[in-house]
């Protein structure tokens, strides 16, 4: 079985065919202010060296169960009471030797308020599954902004195979919001591998309904065809782009979308832990809430294929990420505040801010409340249907992934907040309830306003 080898995180050579319209122009030193381009906004991040605003001072790092970087350093509105009490909440399933470990992280305003990791060393990596969707998403926005694609762009305009069967309709758009119709369509790594049988599969695929009529959770097929629409336009790698135009110049080191397998292994096996609802439970559970469980999740086998560092290394771009909690919670931050100007900010407003499907999630039977590329808490009686606590505001925009990771930003708080786990649960009802009481204690970690 062949995969590439090349390393993407960390030591490969930027790329070399991404060529944006600022190409041209100089280099901004790291030392020197911004300096503004047309529309006020700052040149695209391959190739260059960004004054990052969030990162001008160093963060702390905190690991210490005694101490947090609270109020007194960053001036923050922060309730230390609510914060020992989600970190509380965050290690005790680790110390009653539920999960087998965690990595908690809250930021605010650009600021790393406290992480820890419980079970495990503080440099250790998860997998991130799903949570992967909001960097694959912030990949794609930079295209949109670059105009190198656009929200409205027919696959097939630039992916001619992907016509076939009827899919000549399916657009950007369709899929970032989970509406282009075919969500069970399966891409073996194999296959994404060899780019003559990755353009075969890709055209094999059928639609199950018409795009845009309905709305179904798509997993990973809808992803694999984004990262071919951005090495299509830009000539690279979609692992190294990613890498060099959105996480490097973040400098969020620890995220990594296809870790080769000769990086160095820090990141945690997943374990199934707990029992499993039996059937009639699953039932129960589903007619009591409106659930159809029959769409609950992803098998365990295939969650657990993440664990073999060559299936990591192939970065599946809907749920093959992988990093720390502190670097997920910044990176939220940095779609906060867009910082350094690196999203147009029309393309990050619809990708953190507008609703555009709201079509029934036939899973929760609520609206899905979809973005581009993410998902929007909305009204408290349905936000708890999306993963979301009651202490979120309707603003709240996130991407939650299987096994219980959880992650957001409040716009109305200014905090983020990420929870990473490699305890693979069983339970649905457990893992769910763990996600949303963690989240309930983040979000009012600091007051609305403040």
């Amino acid at each position: 079985m062949t995969r590439r080898s090349a390393r993407h995180c960390r030591s490969s050579p930027p790329p070399v065919n991404y060529a944006p319209r600022w190409a041209h122009r100089r280099p901004i030193e790291a030392t020197a202010a911004p300096q503004p381009t047309r529309a006020g906004r700052n040149p695209p991040s391959v190739g260059w060296t960004r004054h990052i605003y969030y990162r001008a001072v160093p963060i702390e790092r905190v690991d210490d169960p005694g101490r947090h970087p609270v109020a007194s350093r960053y001036n923050a509105p922060v309730d230390t009471e609510v914060l020992d009490s989600l970190l509380q909440r965050a290690g005790r399933e680790v110390d009653e030797g539920l999960l087998p470990a965690c990595q908690i992280a809250v930021a605010y305003r650009g600021q790393l308020l406290a992480t820890r990791s419980y079970g495990t060393s503080p440099t250790s990596r998860f997998a991130i599954y799903s949570c992967t969707k909001a960097i694959t998403a912030g990949a794609m926005w930079l295209l949109l902004g670059d105009g190198l694609l656009e929200r409205s762009t027919r696959v097939a305009d630039v992916v001619p195979p992907f016509a076939q069967h009827g899919k000549d309709a399916v657009t950007v758009e369709h899929l970032l919001t989970h509406t282009a119709g075919f969500p069970s369509a399966r891409m073996p790594d194999d296959d994404w591998v060899d780019p003559r049988r990755r353009m075969e599969r890709l055209a094999s695929w059928k639609l199950e309904w018409e795009p845009g009529s309905r709305f179904v959770y798509h997993g990973s097929s809808a992803h694999w065809v984004l990262a071919q629409l951005a090495e299509s336009v830009t000539g690279t790698d979609f692992r190294k782009f990613v890498r060099d135009a959105l996480l490097g110049p973040l400098r969020l080191d620890s995220l990594c979308l296809g870790p080769a397998p000769a990086d160095p292994d820090d990141v945690l096996d997943v374990v199934g832990v707990g029992d499993a609802m039996t059937p009639d439970e699953l039932d129960e559970l589903g007619g009591s809430i409106g659930l159809d469980v029959s769409a609950i999740g992803t098998s365990e086998a295939d969650l657990l294929r993440h664990n073999d560092s060559e299936v990591r290394a192939v970065g599946q771009p809907g749920g093959g990420a992988v990093g720390r909690a502190s670097d997920l919670a910044m990176y939220y931050q940095a779609m906060l505040a867009n910082s350094n100007a690196l999203w147009r900010p029309e393309v990050l407003a619809a990708g953190t801010a507008e609703i555009l499907c709201d079509l029934v999630d036939p899973m929760t039977g609520a609206a899905a409340n979809r973005t581009l590329g993410l998902l929007l808490a909305g009204s408290a009686d349905t936000a708890l249907m999306r993963g979301f606590a009651s202490t979120n505001s309707p603003l709240t925009f996130g991407h939650m992934g299987a096994g219980g990771q959880v992650s957001w930003a409040d716009p109305t708080t200014g905090l983020s907040f990420a929870y990473l786990t490699n305890g693979l649960d069983r339970n649905p009802v457990r893992m769910g309830a763990r996600g949303l009481s963690l989240s309930f204690r983040a979000g009012a970690v600091a007051a609305a306003g403040a």
